[in-house]
């Protein structure tokens, strides 16, 4: 099992919520996500990101297909010009 976390700050924390949306809108479409829990910050202090995502998959070809799968590309592509950062960690 490998799990993969992605950690992320938008340039307009108001994204958050469809972010989640959108991503939450690929458990079922795509076939290499077993479990996935997204969760938006509340706490909001000066060191919080806005939304952090958790996926596990079989292994790391489950992680690359999910990566690599339509339906992820077309989220990455809503999300990528509207983060400020990102961080990931696999284990």
């Amino acid at each position: 099992m490998l799990t993969h976390v992605v950690v992320m700050k938008f340039l307009d924390p108001a994204d958050a919520p469809r972010a989640k949306e959108l991503l939450q809108g690929l458990v079922g479409v795509v076939p290499q996500i077993r479990s996935m829990v997204v969760g938006l910050d509340t706490v909001r202090s000066d060191v919080s990101a806005d939304l952090c995502l958790i996926t596990t998959h079989d292994n790391v070809e489950g992680l690359r297909g999910y990566q690599s799968h339509q339906a992820h590309q077309e989220v990455g592509a809503w999300l990528r010009p509207r983060l400020a950062s990102r961080t990931v960690v696999d284990f």
